[in-house]
């Protein structure tokens, strides 16, 4: 792993910049949310429930991709119906 110096003001916290930059990672696809959550030294869990705080999706499929998803499984209900 890499380490990256940064001055930072005193009055920010060193933690809420590594989640900002953890998050941004997260959501470019760049670091899984396990990953993520170990650069910021907090568990997954914590990780996943603190991105809605930094406008970051814990979904990281596009609306295009979901609304392709929905259109696939409902083709996929109507060609394979149950009977009840």
């Amino acid at each position: 792993m890499k380490t990256i110096t940064l001055n930072i003001p005193e009055e920010i916290d060193e933690k809420e910049v590594t989640m900002v930059v953890a998050s941004q990672l997260y959501q470019q696809g760049k670091l899984s949310s396990g990953q993520a959550a170990d650069l910021v030294g907090i568990s997954k869990r914590e990780f996943i429930e603190s991105l809605g705080k930094y406008g970051v999706s814990v979904f990281s499929e596009s609306v295009e991709d979901l609304e392709h998803d929905v259109l696939s499984l409902n083709k996929f209900l109507h060609s394979h119906p149950r009977k009840i």
